[in-house]
Parts: structure tokens; C-alpha cells; sequence
């Protein structure tokens, strides 16, 4: 049908899903799509995504959730067993290997047989298509808490296929979020085509009793993403996934370091989200958020590596996020042990009970929510502007003109012309505006806030000053002063 925001036809999904089928021999396992609603009902109560996280929303509660992954089914059971039991996590991950990203099945087939030969996993995570339904299904059914998929691949189609058959309740990622932060090559027009595919499949499961949680990926390249890029993104996707029919959607942010401004950010990625969907007519989605404990650099040392998560736990709490994805203390070395995967868990959980009765309003907060929602604004009604109203084409051209602009993305389809940088207080704000449609306005205050940190610092406003703050929390800094 080319590239459009308008749900696809079953009769065409259907014709599409004969080849998506065709990837890897387990897609035959999905041919019957009664298969994968009847299991999907079997799964009820806290085991389902979307119950818990609407639930928590409702109670105020901030829910705790890890990254974790490895090849083979009963270690990656074993792994998910010991955060649910000494981690106390409140949603879980299957988080995908980097060959099914790349729907490199085969070598993903000769990563689980080897790691078989050498008994530890030689993947950096779950090969969900290889093991199938069959081996997805006893991954669900060896625990208590909800499972969702959490990956980084632009054409996730079987992967989606398999894993809500096999009774996974939530997905993550997006067309946009998922390309230009993780590929290089790949068309924006063919992503959103395909990612219009998940979910419209998503919402077929829904139309058919099953209600599986969707989750744009918020922190994009993750390294000083400014609050207003992240949500012009989010908002985007979640457009696009309530145009295939989901209905349920967790927006999120990586946080950058300023308490005012994250907390800020939490609060206008929820108030933006639903005033663009009610503004295109979905009155009836649910929206939830997600704060992703800091994505850059981390400190070598543990105990350092502790206070960074902890920050991160505050802010989700203050915030109130409904969940936040918990960083370890073996960020800085590699893919951490379950035990340290667990600590960070136990971090969270035990800043998130002591402030969750707390509330953090302040004038401050307000004027900086305002601020980001404005900044969003702008790009999003420039999109749906040279897309004639159409997000899916909006989108697109968007990316192309460089309204839509990611830092330090790797896609050759981001314009790159936009650059970050921190103020004085630490606060994310545009270094470089490229094509970025902001007013005159909105312009004028980013350049003040750097200019009060040129006048604090005697140096002149440069990409210099990016560059300290990219390193600057490994360090054990906020923003990166010269020494």
C-alpha cells in the first residue's frame, strides 16, 4: 500500500505474513494464529504486563525492571529466576542476542550450539526465534513475573511472531527508535513499514482478547539526548501503534542527570503522549511511562557505580515513572553476573520504597515541563505539517529534513547537524539547532543557558564542552568542567 499511517487490512497482513513466516523454520510453529490468542488468554493476572503496569500507575507505584539475556532456555530460566527471587523485580526482560537483531538466524543457531559445547552462553542474549514457541513458552511458564521482550532490531517481525505466541506480554521498540540509533543503512521508510506490521499484529492479538503492552524505546543513542528529541520520537511511535490498533503504550526517557529536568521530562513525555493521541482521536489508550537509569559512561568502581543508580532510582520515584530499567554496578566491564544484576535491583527497590510517599513539585519543574513540551511540540507539528497530517510520512520527510535529528546516531538517514550540550546546572539543552524547528523563543533560551556556563567556566561555548560531559559521570562529575 506504500508508506501511510493507516491500519493495514487483515487481508493484506495476511499476504505479508506468508513471507515473514518463511525467515527461519520455527515461523511454521505460528501458522495458526488461534494457537498463539488461546495461550496469550491462558496467561492472567500478575503474569500480564499490561494488569501490572496499569495497576501500578493507579497506586502511585514506581515498578523495577533489569536487562538480561543469555542463549541458552534453562540458563536464561536459572538467570531470570535469581533476579525474580533475590532481585525482587517487579516486570522481567528477555533481552534478545545481537545476531537475531540482525535476523542472522543461522548464526545465531551456531551461537546456542555452541555455547552448548562450552557451557556458558557464547551469546549476549535470548535467541527467542531459534528456541521458538516451544521454548519461549517454557521460559513463561518457569516464572511468576511478566516477561517482555526487550531487543534493538529494525525488522522484528518474526521475533514479534514468536515471542507473543509464546506468551511474552510486552514489546519494545519502534521504527524510528530502532533504526536510526542502532542501524546504518536501513531505509526510515522500509522500518516504519515494518514495524507497522508488529503492531498491527499487536493489535489483532488485542481485537482477539489478548492485551499485550507496547514500549517505544525512549533513550535513543542514550549520550545526551535532549528531553524534546527522545519525546518527538516517542510520541510518534505510540501514533503509530495506536493507528494498528494497540491500546496499550509505555512511553520512556534515559535519564540525563538533572533531578529539575528529569523529573520534568517523566511528567511532560505523559501530558505530551496522550494530547497528541486524543488530538488524532485514540481517546481510549492506555499510557504509561518508563525512566531508563543513566545509559552513558558509568564509573569503574562499584560503590561509585552504586550512587549513579541510586540517583536514577530517585528520579524514577519522584518522578513517578511507572517503571524504571535498572542499571548494575558492572556497567563499566561488560554484561554483569546475575548477583550484580540483583544488587542493582535491591539498589532501586530500596530507594523507591523510602521515597515513595514522597512528592516533588516546584516551580522549577513546572516551567522546565512547559519548556520540553514546547521544544516537542515544535517538532511534532512540523512533521504532521510536510506530511499533509500523516505521522507515518511525517515522519519520514521529517527525518530527511532534520526536524527529527538523534546525537551521535549512526543511521545515515539522521542529518546529524544537531548538537547537545549541558548547561550550567547540568540540564540537557541544543548545542547546534541544525534543522530543528524551534521559534526564535525557544532558540534565545537554550543559547542563554550556555552562556551562563561559558561566563561560570571562562571558556567560550564549543563542542569541547560536549565532549567533557559525555565522559563526565565516569569520571564522578555532572557536567564536564575543565580541570
Amino acid at each position: 500500500m506504500g508508506l501511510q499511517n493507516k491500519k493495514i487490512e487483515r487481508e493484506e497482513f495476511d499476504k505479508i505474513r506468508k513471507d515473514v513466516l518463511t525467515m527461519w523454520p520455527t515461523g511454521k510453529d505460528v501458522e495458526n494464529l488461534e494457537d498463539g490468542f488461546q495461550y496469550q488468554k491462558s496467561i492472567t493476572g500478575d503474569k500480564r504486563f499490561t494488569d501490572k503496569l496499569n495497576k501500578a500507575k493507579e497506586e502511585g507505584q514506581t515498578l523495577i525492571q533489569p536487562r538480561a539475556g543469555v542463549a541458552l532456555i534453562d540458563e536464561h530460566i536459572v538467570l531470570l529466576k535469581h533476579l525474580e527471587e533475590f532481585g525482587k523485580a517487579d516486570l522481567l526482560p528477555s533481552t534478545i542476542d545481537a545476531y537475531t537483531r540482525l535476523c542472522a538466524f543461522k548464526e545465531a543457531e551456531n551461537g546456542i550450539n555452541a555455547s552448548m559445547k562450552e557451557g556458558r552462553s557464547l551469546l549476549n542474549g535470548f535467541p527467542a526465534v531459534n528456541h521458538g514457541v516451544k521454548g519461549c513458552r517454557k521460559v513463561i511458564e518457569a516464572l511468576n513475573t511478566p516477561i517482555q521482550v526487550r531487543h534493538g532490531t529494525p525488522d522484528a517481525r518474526l521475533l514479534c511472531e514468536i515471542t507473543l505466541a509464546g506468551g511474552f506480554t510486552s514489546f519494545e521498540g519502534g521504527g524510528v527508535s530502532y533504526n536510526l540509533p542502532y542501524a546504518k543503512n536501513i531505509p526510515m521508510e522500509k522500518t516504519i513499514i515494518d514495524w507497522q506490521y508488529i503492531d498491527r499484529l499487536t493489535g489483532i492479538y488485542e481485537e482477539n482478547g489478548c492485551t499485550i503492552n507496547r514500549e517505544p524505546f525512549g533513550p535513543l543513542t542514550g549520550t545526551l539526548v535532549p528531553p524534546s528529541m527522545s519525546h518527538a520520537v516517542a510520541v510518534t511511535e505510540s501514533i503509530l501503534a495506536a493507528t494498528q490498533g494497540v491500546k496499550n503504550i509505555t512511553v520512556g526517557y534515559g535519564q540525563c542527570g538533572n533531578l529539575i529536568q528529569d523529573v520534568a521530562s517523566i511528567r511532560a513525555l505523559e501530558e505530551i503522549t496522550n494530547e497528541y493521541l486524543i488530538k488524532l482521536g485514540f481517546k481510549d489508550i492506555n499510557v504509561t511511562t518508563v525512566l531508563h537509569q543513566w545509559m552513558g559512561g558509568f564509573p569503574e568502581d562499584e560503590a561509585q557505580a552504586f550512587g549513579v543508580i541510586s540517583w536514577g532510582s530517585a528520579v524514577a520515584a519522584l518522578s513517578k515513572a511507572t517503571k524504571v530499567i535498572v542499571k548494575t554496578p558492572h556497567e563499566a566491564v561488560g554484561i554483569p553476573t546475575k548477583e550484580a544484576n540483583a544488587m542493582g535491583l535491591r539498589c532501586t527497590k530500596q530507594v523507591i520504597t523510602m521515597l515513595r510517599d514522597q512528592k516533588y513539585a516546584s516551580l522549577e519543574v513546572d516551567k522546565e515541563k512547559e519548556l520540553i513540551k514546547q521544544e516537542t511540540r515544535c517538532i511534532l507539528d512540523k512533521c504532521l505539517e510536510i506530511g499533509n497530517g500523516d505521522a507515518a510520512v511525517g515522519c519520514v520527510k521529517g527525518v530527511e529534513a532534520g526536524f527529527i535529528d538523534v546525537p551521535f546516531a549512526p543511521a545515515k538517514a539522521n542529518a546529524g547537524k544537531m548538537m547537545p550540550v549541558r548547561d550550567n546546572y547540568g540540564a540537557v539543552r541544543y548545542l547546534e539547532f541544525g534543522n530543528i524547528p524551534f521559534t526564535n523563543e525557544i532558540k534565545e533560551f537554550n543559547k542563554n543557558k550556555l552562556a551562563e556556563r561559558s561566563k561560570v567556566e571562562n571558556r567560550p561555548v564549543s563542542f569541547q564542552m560536549t565532549v567533557d560531559d559525555i565522559y563526565a559521570i565516569s569520571k564522578g562529575h555532572l557536567v564536564g568542567r575543565p580541570n
